[in-house]
Parts: C-alpha cells; sequence; structure tokens
C-alpha cells in the first residue's frame, strides 16, 4: 500500500458486474473505498436491466450513468469529460474478454478479476490488446498483497532460504460438496457451468489463485505439470478437485492441490517453500502470520507490523500488531497501488516502486495457460505438460 503525500482528485470508477446477489462486487466496492482513492461513478451492473438500475439506486449511481449494457458504458463514459478513468471487471469468467476489450478500446484502464477469460485464446487477445493499448491493466491475484505474502517473496529473493527445492501449496473450500448448483445456488450455478467459469472448475476458480501464489513467492516459472482433475459431486461438468505435480525452471519441485469439496475446510490457501537453507510456512486463514525455520534452527514466528519486519512487508500494513489484517485489506492493497499507478501517469512522474507488484496482463495470460495445460494433461491420460 502505497502513501503518495501529494493529494490527487479520486479516480473515477465504473463496475461491470457486481449488482445485487453478488459476492465479489462488493469486495471489489469496498477495497477501492477503503483508502478513498475511487469513487464509484458509473456501472452496468448486471444483464438483467432492473436489477443493473436497483444496483445502482442502492450504490448511489446516477440513473443517467447506469447502463443496461457494458459496450454502451464504455462509448458513453469514453465520451464525458467526467467519464470514468477505470473499470473494474466482476463478471462470470465468459464476459471477461468482452469487457475488457470494450473499455480498452474505448481508452479506459482495466482491473478484471480472475481468471483472465474463458479461454485461452481469449486471454492471448486480450493480452496482444492490453499490451498495444498502453494502458494499465490490472488481474486481481489479490493474495499477492498481503504483507507476509510480500515479505515471504523478499526473504527467497534475499537467499534466506537458499536455493528453492520444494513449493507445496494448497487451496481446499468445501461450500461444493454437495450439488448445491441443482438449489439454484447463483455462485455455484455459473462457476459450475462450462458455459460461463471456461474449461476449469476449482483450477479456475482457486487453483489459479494457488498457482500464481507459488510463482509469486518463489520467483520461479512451472517449465511442467501433470494434473488428475476430478468431479466427484453429481453430474458435475467441471472439476471440484485438482491435484496437479509441478516442476520449476531451477530444477525444484512442487505440488498443487485445489479443491472445493474437502469438508472441514472453509478457505484455506497454504503455502511452503522449503530451500537448502530454510522453510516457510504461510496460510491465508492465519495471514498476519509467517514462520521461519532455518537449518539446524528454531522454528521462528515472523509477526505482521513488528518492529522486526522490513519495509517492504510494512509498507502495505494497515494497523499496529495485533489488530488483524486480512482480506479486504488485501484487496484495498492492491486498489491502493493501482491507484499510485494511475496517478502517477496522469501527473507524468514514475510510480512508487513499492507500487509495482500488481498483477498485470502477464499474470492473467499465465493463469489462463495453468488451467488450459491441467486440463489438457487430465484429457489426454495424465500426463506432463510443457508449460512456456
Amino acid at each position: 500500500m502505497t502513501d503518495n503525500t501529494a493529494v490527487q482528485p479520486k479516480l473515477r470508477l465504473g463496475m461491470v458486474g457486481g449488482g445485487q446477489g453478488a459476492f465479489i462486487g462488493e469486495v471489489h466496492r469496498i477495497a477501492a473505498r477503503l483508502d478513498d482513492k475511487y469513487e464509484l461513478v458509473a456501472g452496468a451492473l448486471s444483464s438483467d436491466s432492473k436489477r443493473a438500475a436497483a444496483s445502482a439506486i442502492e450504490l448511489g449511481i446516477d440513473a443517467d450513468r447506469s447502463y443496461a449494457n457494458f459496450e454502451d458504458m464504455a462509448v458513453q463514459e469514453a465520451g464525458r469529460e467526467d467519464g470514468i478513468e477505470v473499470a473494474t471487471i466482476v463478471t462470470p469468467n465468459h464476459l471477461h474478454y468482452a469487457a475488457a476489450s470494450a473499455m480498452l478500446r474505448a481508452g479506459i484502464h482495466v482491473i478484471c478479476d480472475k481468471p483472465l477469460t474463458a479461454t485461452l485464446a481469449q486471454a492471448e487477445e486480450l493480452a496482444e490488446m492490453a499490451i498495444s493499448s498502453d494502458l494499465l491493466f490490472a488481474v486481481t491475484y489479490n493474495y499477492s498483497a498481503y504483507p507476509m505474502v510480500r515479505l515471504a517473496r523478499d526473504l527467497v529473493a534475499q537467499g534466506r532460504l537458499g536455493d528453492i527445492r520444494i513449493v507445496q501449496v494448497e487451496y481446499p473450500q468445501d461450500w461444493l460438496a454437495t450439488n448445491i448448483e441443482d438449489e439454484d445456488q447463483k455462485q455455484a450455478l455459473w462457476r459450475t457451468d462450462p458455459e460461463k467459469a471456461g474449461a476449469g472448475g476449482c483450477i479456475g476458480d482457486i487453483g489459479t489463485h494457488a498457482f500464481h501464489l507459488a510463482e509469486f513467492i518463489s520467483g520461479l516459472k512451472t517449465t511442467e505439470l501433470l494434473a488428475d482433475l476430478n468431479s466427484f459431486v453429481g453430474q458435475r461438468k467441471l472439476d471440484d478437485n485438482a491435484n496437479i505435480l509441478l516442476r520449476f525452471d531451477n530444477g525444484a519441485k512442487g505440488s498443487l492441490w485445489s479443491s472445493q469439496i474437502a469438508i472441514g475446510n472453509e478457505n484455506a490457501l497454504r503455502i511452503r517453500l522449503y530451500g537448502d537453507k530454510a522453510g516457510i510456512d504461510w496460510s491465508q486463514e492465519n495471514p498476519n502470520y509467517l514462520s521461519l525455520t532455518t537449518l539446524g534452527g528454531n522454528k521462528e514466528i515472523l509477526s505482521r507490523a513488528s518492529a522486526s519486519i522490513p519495509a517492504a512487508a510494512g509498507v502495505m500494513t494497515r494497523l499496529p500488531a495485533g489488530h488483524p489484517e486480512g482480506f479486504f485489506e488485501a484487496f484495498a492493497n492492491l486498489y491502493s497501488d493501482i491507484a499510485e499507478q494511475l496517478n502517477a501517469r496522469k501527473s507524468g512522474r514514475d510510480s512508487d516502486p513499492s507500487a509495482l507488484l500488481v498483477p498485470g496482463i502477464a499474470d492473467g495470460l499465465r493463469g489462463m495457460q495453468f488451467i488450459e495445460k491441467a486440463v489438457s494433461s487430465n484429457i489426454e491420460g495424465n500426463i506432463w505438460q510443457k508449460l512456456g
């Protein structure tokens, strides 16, 4: 989280999706408000025009800036002197490409939820558009913005772990342990529908988070993977459990387990890295602490906001030690860093270097490559697939 001392007007924010009944849209709105750097002024909040209008009223968006579709929103907002500067896209996956490309064509910066698109082909086209546009394109892999995740990344980069040998990452949940999609549960309906979610179910929804975190902290690139994907519940067309072996570019080995049917797990994202000098362990459900164990030494518990935590992690911290920080704050850290980058562009200055770790279009594309290769590995008989 950056804190540039120059007073900046609030960035004008629009939102695609996130209307009544949506979960992640409200998370994004809270994150954008937390540091008071954005003002939500426009939205195409639902494909249902009545729900979109009702949602806009609840959020205080003027009626003339509540749009029935994102195409109209992009064109009309681009034509206003006070039009939106950045658009957040929080729709189901199958709409990400169309909504993001409409904003890019209109010259509007983009914040897109993950996974980037529904297909790799769409992701590749979108990446080309984003790069050629020179607009900011952020992808909300929000777990990368936890202070202790940033510290873990720094410890690896400093060589405190030595040469990385093993990367173990897991993300189990249990909310899809029964076929609640048959009860018309909104979040389950689209996440289990390949027409809306894309080729990956569990791996697209949460596995891609685990994959990004593994590469973000380790600084390594996955070169090959072997995936065993399962659909355990009912007649589900998409995976609800995944076990994936990983090979990294330095010779390290790893495994990734993601599941939405692991009864007893709520949001148990956890990552462990082991080098030849030390190992670290971080859990999202207890995010303010990172364990570090050196070879032949005792386990040390590093606490967020303590005096021993270096500036790189401290800059992401909002509250004194002992006051828990978590999901909303990590999301807000991304929004704050995005605001710093956008304001730097407007002011013709360099961004604060601490704000440059926001996941971008390359991270989104990487996530889609992971999903495609995992699905291919599974379909072809659980064989190794190269991941460039």
